[in-house]
């Protein structure tokens, strides 16, 4: 997919009269490309559309109109679009009472590289993880990771046959597993490979 550039974004002044009308479009945009993997854990996958919505979002939040600061936007994000041999997503540990979210967090560490995805009968692809910073350190990880997992191309190419795609974590403490993606997010995530 083609990456953003400066040229495609709206001014702040733009973004803010159709902010109201773009946000319900987007908030399904996104529940469609969800994937809740056991009950403490879920992907949003990444794409093109919801970049550009997060980086309007980011401009409209810290105010920023100047061009190098909207270059490091572009920078900071841009990375979370697939590139047409990738799904990419960021995945969110998810427990609401900040003494288990403390505790569990600590006895998942490396939970990031756990995490897979598998089209058929091949082999999963277990994703690169956080190529942007560490996060995790000696006592624990971090509620939210980037996740892409590459494919080559006899997956893709299964996938597009319609070979089923699926996704999990083997980390020990944390096992579920998706198998087969539903079919909506299956077709979302086929075009992602365009």
């Amino acid at each position: 997919m083609q990456k953003l550039a400066a040229s495609q974004l709206m001014s702040l002044e733009q973004y803010a009269r159709e902010r109201a009308a773009l946000r319900p479009g987007m908030i399904e945009h996104r529940r469609a490309r969800q994937l809740r993997i056991g009950e403490h854990c879920s992907w949003s996958f990444e794409d093109r559309r919801t970049v550009h919505y997060q980086i309007q979002e980011m401009l409209r939040s810290e105010r920023i109109f100047e061009p190098e600061a909207i270059a490091e936007e572009l920078d900071t994000y841009n990375p979370l679009i697939p590139d047409g041999s990738n799904l990419k997503a960021t995945l969110m540990i998810e427990y609401p009472e900040p003494e288990e979210r403390a505790r569990r967090l600590g006895q998942l560490r490396g939970f990031e590289r756990h995490c897979w995805m598998r089209v058929a009968h091949f082999d999963p692809v277990y994703a690169i993880a956080d190529e942007d910073l560490v996060r995790e350190n000696d006592t624990k990880t971090s509620a939210v990771h980037f996740l892409r997992f590459e494919f080559p191309a006899p997956m893709i190419a299964a996938a597009k046959a319609g070979g089923a795609l699926a996704a999990g974590t083997d980390h020990p403490e944390y096992r579920h597993s998706v198998d087969p993606l539903p079919d909506a997010l299956r077709r979302a995530l086929l075009a992602d490979f365009a």
